[in-house]
């Protein structure tokens, strides 16, 4: 039997803070990181991805209510796509945002289909 879909969605969002994490401060593949650290570090990316949902829902209201939770997942594996082609270009593009706003997006769509599963609406 395998993982909840509302599992699934959870572990998106921490890969995605994850990856943000070794974005920003560069930490590689290291081990060596402190629990305090890493604490401080994981809330300071996922209260700088809320903001920008904040913001976002200012500019285009709550449309995400609307949408389905399966369209949630289209958008994660566009934005999945995009973030690949992106680091295959050396991290250059000509008119899209960069990896961060790409994971920033896809925690975003993670929250927004969890908020929807447990709302009981698909």
């Amino acid at each position: 039997m395998g993982e909840s879909l509302e599992n699934e969605f959870i572990g998106i969002y921490n890969y995605c803070v994850m990856a943000l994490i070794q974005l920003k401060y560069d930490v590689g593949e290291s081990t060596d990181l402190d629990a305090a650290t890493a604490t401080t570090w994981y809330d300071e990316v996922t209260q700088s991805t809320k903001d920008l949902m904040l913001k976002k829902n200012q500019d285009y209201g709550e449309a995400w209510r609307d949408m389905r939770v399966s369209t949630f997942t289209d958008l994660i594996l566009m934005k999945l796509l995009r973030t690949k082609q992106i680091q295959e270009n050396d991290g250059s593009t000509l008119i899209s945002e960069g990896i961060d706003a790409n994971f920033q997006d896809m925690m975003n769509y993670a929250i927004f289909a969890l908020i929807r599963k447990v709302e009981g609406t698909t």
